[in-house]
């Protein structure tokens, strides 16, 4: 009796294909419980944690109205869920909330450009500078806060409960104790 048949059979019964594929399946099912990754990020192993402060822009939001948003979700004080790269981190401390004033570019008849206020009444849109406040861990990259490096142009989710949208960072500090 040979060891592989024409037909590709191990002894005339299994299957060459169907062996390996078990091989396989028994391996990495070995190496699930046999050899786990590490637990946790790498960024946090040997770091401290400072206070930070972070500036977001927000462009362009469109709501009803700015100023319930900042009377029923965005308060100083207040708390909002914090997702960088789509990876939540939980919630952090709204340090202040500023509405910044649209402001439109206006050609002067000199060829000069001037910045004048939006006197439209019917835009749905509107800018904000938030200040966050919270703790991350200070590598040799940068701060990170939950997964995530927190870096100037990096997009950020917040989420509260009536409100759901992105910003991005302007400013990244570092505060001592």
């Amino acid at each position: 009796m040979a060891i592989l048949d024409s037909k590709g059979r191990l002894f005339g019964k299994l299957n060459i294909l169907d062996f390996g594929a078990a091989l396989v399946i028994l391996l990495v099912i070995f190496g699930i419980f046999f050899f786990p990754g590490g637990s946790g990020s790498v960024a946090q192993i040997g770091t401290n944690t400072k206070p930070v402060e972070v500036d977001l822009v927000v462009r362009g939001l469109n709501v009803r109205d700015p100023q319930e948003l900042l009377r029923k979700g965005l308060i100083p004080g207040g708390k909002t869920n914090i997702i960088i790269r789509n990876q939540p981190h939980g919630a952090i401390t709204i340090k202040s909330v500023q509405q910044i004033p649209r402001t439109l570019m206006v050609p002067q008849p000199n060829g000069s450009v001037k910045e004048l206020p939006d006197t439209r009444s019917n835009s749905f849109s509107t800018d904000m500078l938030l200040t966050l406040a919270g703790n991350a861990q200070i590598t040799d990259n940068g701060p990170v806060i939950g997964p995530s490096k927190l870096k100037i142009g990096v997009p950020v989710e917040l989420d509260g409960f009536s409100y759901n949208f992105y910003a991005t960072v302007i400013d990244v500090r570092i505060k001592d104790k």
